[in-house]
């Protein structure tokens, strides 16, 4: 389990890195979306790199996987591209403030349900109170 919290806390500290270099990449050559454009085509031959490495026997089975789950590429363009037109004038900070929130409240809403085929784990208190402080947490660091 802590190689794999390293590794969320990896890309956790990679997105507002992310936002920054890709904001930065639109502002220079005036197109976020050409800068969304090109983070996906490198996005995309390291993911091709990673299928060749690791054995590209799950590419049979895409035909049989749920259509509803491609959805997630939809989800990242969305995420790319609205960090990288509203980062430069919203700042990288409230940009990835708002995410955070949001991502607190999706991800409680998945567990909760056991949406997309993830682990139920109920919404208690508890829960709900960690939660709100850790969202109290990230307000208080874009107050300071």
């Amino acid at each position: 389990m802590t190689n794999q919290a390293l590794l969320m806390l990896a890309a956790g500290i990679g997105v507002p890195i992310l936002a920054a270099l890709n904001a930065a990449l639109g502002r220079i050559i005036g197109s976020p979306s050409a800068a969304a454009m090109v983070l996906f085509f490198i996005a995309f031959l390291v993911a091709i790199a990673a299928v060749i490495v690791t054995g590209t026997d799950a590419i049979s089975k895409l035909s049989a996987a749920p259509k509803h789950l491609f959805l997630g590429g939809l989800l990242i363009a969305f995420y790319l591209l609205s960090i990288t037109y509203v980062a430069p004038s919203f700042g990288i900070g409230n940009a990835v403030f708002f995410v955070l929130i949001g991502q607190l409240i999706s991800s409680a809403a998945i567990d909760h349900f056991g949406l997309f085929m993830a682990q139920s784990t109920p919404l208690n208190w508890t829960r709900a109170a960690g939660i709100a402080v850790m969202a109290v947490g990230v307000l208080i660091t874009q107050r300071a």
